[in-house]
């Protein structure tokens, strides 16, 4: 079953008519005279989207003159998807014009936010309801609603997220902004049906994080122990080719000394609750298989690429189409009016994420300075499914 095929029926692409447009970039500080007198939402200007590509999709009127409809659509740097965030003046044009180019982009996936999308005009241009988020991150209020239809209708497709029976993973973003290892655990773990989605809270993301944070953030081994601890009947594989500390350059000698004592200690409390650390890199080729065995990936990731800011960031891999991995990330920055929609399953291309995985350096805790470890370090955590 291909996520294009869940819980609606799919509009092929021979059943639409394509739909004559022209794409431009979108100026947030101009009036887009090319609209005409088509009305746009305010929140097209109110928010800075320049991080995101922001460009309109116009339809031209029949003598070629004006515009008869638009849709501002963005989409996060090194991603395989299109957002629309609105469409305005002939919607299902417009719709479908953006489809059209989502196409000739090879993409796999366009979203609609809800802000003025009805379920009905979107069940009509072969759009899925998203589930509705569990909790949204720290400051990103987004829509209530959001869609998404994905492209490659007839491709063969792997993994827990295209198998008959399957639900989406809930979407839930992190109350805080440390606690992203622990929200892709507890998101994995209710995926595979070992948490209950309503015990998926503020109370179960700190909790865990209290038991698996190098503070503030958590590592990968810690996270890996600490996962097992709280679910000994998951199996858990930590994978990280490096021996050294991870995630402490950019904190002072004094500092990152206590830190690397810890990380010490996760590794020996892996060997005593029976978590393996394997020290071979994790190859995008090995995610993509542990995803088709319907398991779930926990990787470390840089958010350069995809935010602008490269911080390490923990987001959960749980799904394959081609040419991308599905992810759900807990994060969402709503200063480049980033919201839920963008986070939940966002299939992120295969080159992308195999460059934003391999992260800079892994830091020593002696006086002497920090060296980058050759071509970075990958750190993922596996949860495999339960015997």
């Amino acid at each position: 079953m291909t996520p294009g095929r869940l819980g609606t029926t799919v509009v092929t692409q021979q059943q639409e008519m394509s739909v004559k447009s022209v794409v431009v970039p979108f100026e947030r500080d101009t009036a887009n005279p090319p609209l005409g007198d088509l009305d746009v939402p305010e929140r097209w200007h109110t928010v800075d989207r320049s991080a995101h590509a922001p460009h309109l999709v116009a339809v031209p009127g029949a003598d070629g003159k004006g515009r008869t409809a638009a849709a501002l659509v963005t989409a996060r740097p090194g991603t395989a998807y299109w957002k629309i965030v609105d469409a305005v003046g002939d919607v299902p044009a417009a719709v479908r014009a953006v489809l059209d180019h989502a196409r000739e982009r090879g993409l796999a996936q366009v979203k609609w936010e809800g802000w003025t999308a009805t379920p009905e005009a979107a069940a009509a241009a072969g759009f899925t309801p998203l589930r509705p988020p569990l909790a949204q991150s720290e400051g990103a209020a987004g829509p209530t609603a959001g869609y998404v239809r994905w492209l490659h209708d007839d491709d063969p497709v792997t993994g827990p997220a295209h198998h008959d029976g399957y639900s989406d993973p809930p979407y839930y973003g992190q109350s805080t902004h440390f606690t992203c290892g622990a929200v892709t655990a507890l998101v994995a773990l209710a995926h595979a049906g070992t948490l209950a989605r309503e015990e998926l809270d503020r109370e179960a993301e700190l909790t865990l994080w209290r038991g698996a944070t190098n503070f503030p953030a958590c590592e990968p081994v810690g996270l890996g122990v600490a996962v097992r601890r709280a679910w000994p009947s998951s199996p858990v594989t930590v994978h990280l080719d490096t021996d050294r500390p991870v995630l402490l350059d950019h904190y002072p000698e004094n500092e990152r000394e206590w830190r690397a004592l810890l990380q010490r200690t996760s590794r020996t409390e892996a060997g005593r609750t029976g978590v393996p650390i394997a020290p071979d890199r994790l190859s995008l080729t090995a995610i993509q298989d542990a995803i088709g065995r319907r398991e779930h990936v926990l990787l470390l990731v840089s958010l350069a690429a995809m935010q602008g800011f490269d911080v390490p960031h923990w987001v959960l891999c749980h799904g394959v189409v081609p040419g991308a991995v599905v992810i759900d990330d807990p994060w969402a920055d709503a200063a480049t009016g980033d919201t839920w929609v963008d986070a939940h399953l966002l299939p992120v291309s295969d080159r992308s994420l195999d460059t934003m995985s391999s992260l800079s350096t892994a830091s020593t805790a002696s006086a002497e300075p920090v060296e980058p470890v050759a071509e970075g370090f990958r750190g993922a955590v596996v949860i495999g499914r339960r015997s």
